[in-house]
């Protein structure tokens, strides 16, 4: 949908702040970890952008809405926050909330820049107005599965909920595995409790378990009980939507959560930048930043190079997205039109597959690149 934009931010010049609309969970059932890791890569990039002069003089302000996770909500928050005259609208983790945010701000003509989401379909029709830093999800669950194939596994049992986003994943594991000898078993995890899971996994002979669900319920009750079963023992159990990239997952389930791989966007090695802000990143966060908040980061480091050129008029700023070129945290930034996929899309963000080493679980292996 791509109706005549509103009205943009007014044009200041008496020192006023230029307000960016940030959108993350921070309240269950969202992800709060997560929703934490992108706000603390956001307002580090606002504080760093202020401290060196801000926007020809202008301070950046980051207005803060929680979406919790939730659709309605999200959207109800771009309402509020085109309202308040922000230039544009940053962040969101979940998928499916980003799709609602990215078809208001669509509907609205409001700049929105998806930091961490990657389902493809973003919105249901191509837009200008939306671009996105995360890879869409087809292209890093197929590098997913290209790391199953390479380790044997091609008997694959997907445990899933109800949720366009696990639908998606499932469909495009089984995409690209079936061509290539694989098969993809589909376990609803509301048919099956993690007793009855564990003996459907050995009924069909699986040899692999992807974690197609919510964190912490019902992922660490599954692995708590595949673990525990001896019978599942040379089973490998994955959590590609990356659950175990944090803190809390290592707190809950301890030896039982490592050796569990999952995507997470990041170099081999960080350059200088991603050095630094990787030190400040850890600073605030008390603990290892991921990759989520070198994404917040990354998206303001955007957003203020195209204030910089454009100002605050949002039409402008949704013109510049395949002629801006920013160095980030993770590498150089652009974005371009990639075939299936509706929003401007970053091309591309390093995809690794990687997971916490028995041996010592806050440390992680990379076992496939992408």
């Amino acid at each position: 949908m791509n109706t005549p934009p509103s009205p943009s931010g007014a044009e200041h010049t008496d020192g006023s702040s230029i307000r960016l609309g940030a959108l993350a969970p921070l309240t269950r059932p969202g992800w709060i970890e997560a929703g934490r890791h992108l706000l603390a890569g956001l307002d580090l990039a606002v504080r760093e952008v202020n401290d060196a002069g801000g926007i020809d003089g202008r301070p950046l302000e980051l207005v803060v809405r929680d979406t919790a996770a939730d659709p309605e909500r999200a959207a109800t928050a771009v309402d509020e926050l085109a309202g308040l005259g922000v230039a544009a609208v940053a962040g969101e983790y979940h998928s499916v909330v980003a799709r609602a945010a990215a078809t208001r701000a669509d509907a609205l003509g409001v700049p929105f820049l998806c930091s961490s989401a990657v389902l493809n379909a973003l919105t249901e029709e191509p837009t200008a107005w939306v671009a996105r830093l995360a890879p869409p999800q087809s292209h890093g669950w197929r590098t997913y599965a290209d790391f199953l194939l390479g380790t044997g596994r091609r008997r694959i049992a997907v445990a899933t909920q109800p949720s366009v986003y696990w639908a998606s994943g499932t469909r495009v594991l089984r995409e690209h595995l079936t061509p290539r000898g694989g098969t993809v078993i589909e376990l609803d995890t509301n048919a099956h409790t993690p007793e009855a899971l564990r003996d459907a996994l050995v009924d069909h002979g699986a040899t692999a378990l992807l974690l197609l669900v919510g964190h912490p319920e019902p992922a660490v009750p599954i692995v708590k009980a595949v673990r525990a079963d001896r019978r599942l023992a040379k089973i490998l159990i994955g959590a590609p939507a990356g659950q175990p990239e944090f803190a809390e997952w290592a707190t809950a389930l301890g030896a039982d959560g490592a050796g569990i791989p999952f995507l997470r966007y990041l170099p081999e090695r960080l350059g200088p930048l991603g050095e630094r802000v990787g030190k400040e990143l850890r600073e605030r966060l008390g603990e290892a930043p991921s990759f989520v908040a070198f994404e917040g980061w990354d998206t303001i480091a955007v957003l203020a190079d195209m204030l910089r050129s454009h100002g605050t008029d949002r039409a402008a700023i949704a013109k510049s997205w395949p002629r801006m070129a920013v160095e980030g945290t993770r590498g150089p930034i652009r974005f371009t039109r990639t075939p299936g996929i509706s929003v401007w899309q970053r091309a591309w963000t390093p995809i690794q597959v990687v997971d916490r080493d028995p041996a010592n679980p806050d440390h992680f292996r990379i076992l496939h690149t992408g």
